[in-house]
């Protein structure tokens, strides 16, 4: 197990790769505890280098709107 913070792209696909390999590793294992630390660790290179932010509440509100204008169209046919 190699548990180091992740700090290039290299690194990134690399710690996916392992992580897609362990997927399925059962709680309270070596590999299981594995899959813990790099989802740790992958989901703060995410949260670091592709960040969302909120959206403007006005648009958030327009883009609901415009979703619920097309549910009673397609609900009318």
């Amino acid at each position: 197990m190699n548990s180091k913070p992740i700090k290039t792209k290299k690194e990134y696909h690399q710690a996916l790769a392992r992580f897609e390999v362990i997927f399925d590793a059962k709680k309270g294992t070596p590999e299981g505890d594995e899959l813990e630390i790099m989802g740790i660790l992958i989901d703060q290179y995410e949260n670091e280098h592709f960040p969302i932010n909120l959206p403007d509440p006005i648009e958030a509100i327009k883009f609901r709107m415009e979703q619920r204008s097309h549910e009673c169209t397609n609900e009318r046919r």
